[in-house]
């Protein structure tokens, strides 16, 4: 059984942002969950500011904070501990899950995203870094920080905008895709079964108005649906879980009140692996 650490990593370096909101979203959900939890906040990555550039232009831009987020991700894979992330966007992943199955092959990866991130050099219509993770990920592309994950164990949870050459590869691949309304806890605790998973939760997954996300998709997971979801997973099988995606509101009113929602949601999961501060 993994051991969950004390600490939050909180991605403050641009991996692909382009909006200003995502570092300090990053930050806040990262300071609300040690505020309950009584975790230490690490930050890491180096701060440039946001662009809407190409992924040309982003990947070689965030190789010290990747760099940061790999060196973080396998010193916690190879003491056991349970890593908790909260990321500006999902590009931070291109650090953690190759290690996730350099250390454990038969892992499977629990993606809760609208989107499916399987694009590659050649056929992504946006050249946004982010919807190109799980295609480097499992090898369909190099990003020069590892493959290896196999996409038979990719879930990806309430997708439902997918590029139609984004498509055609998840169905090659075989990943495992399913849409807002067959997400039930049921499906997703049948897809995982018993084997140790790794979750990701891009908060534009949800029905846009819950979490603020930059690439919103209306006709999504609902609040309990997700909170349903994460409780009905054994914490002993958890690896990690990264929370990705959050465009922190400038009205405090807003912000606060999707922080909340945060928390509500992945309260079953954290409960499940971290005590909460004592008052």
């Amino acid at each position: 059984m993994s051991t969950p650490m004390k600490e939050i990593l909180a991605c403050q370096g641009r991996v692909a942002d382009r909006t200003p909101n995502a570092v300090r979203g990053a930050f806040l959900t990262a300071q609300v969950l040690s505020d309950r939890y009584d975790l230490t906040i690490k930050k890491v990555g180096m701060e440039f500011a946001s662009a809407c550039d190409d992924w040309t232009v982003s990947l070689p831009q965030a190789h010290v904070t990747l760099a940061a987020m790999q060196y973080e991700t396998e010193k916690n894979l190879v003491s056991g501990n349970v890593q908790f992330t909260a990321a500006n966007t999902c590009s931070a992943s291109l650090a953690s899950l190759p290690l996730v199955a350099k250390y454990h092959p038969d892992a499977k990866v629990l993606w809760i995203d609208a989107h499916g991130d399987f694009n590659t050099p050649a056929i992504t219509e946006s050249g946004y870094l982010g919807g190109m993770v799980l295609a480097a990920a499992t090898g369909y592309w190099d990003s020069g920080y590892g493959s290896g994950l196999k996409a038979r164990n990719i879930i990806i949870a309430g997708a439902r905008d997918i590029d139609p050459q984004e498509l055609a590869l998840l169905e090659r691949a075989d990943v495992a895709i399913l849409s807002p309304k067959d997400a039930t806890p049921e499906a997703i605790r049948n897809a995982i079964g018993d084997t140790p998973v790794w979750i990701h939760i891009d908060w534009d997954c949800l029905e846009p108005g819950i979490v603020p996300a930059a690439y919103k998709v209306q006709n999504g997971l609902a609040q309990h649906q997700i909170r349903l979801i994460l409780q009905s997973i054994k914490p002993e099988q958890i690896l990690g879980v990264e929370l990705a995606e959050f465009e922190a509101a400038d009205n405090a009113e807003e912000c606060d009140t999707a922080l909340s929602n945060i928390l509500d949601i992945v309260e079953p999961l954290f409960d499940g692996l971290v005590s909460r501060r004592q008052p």
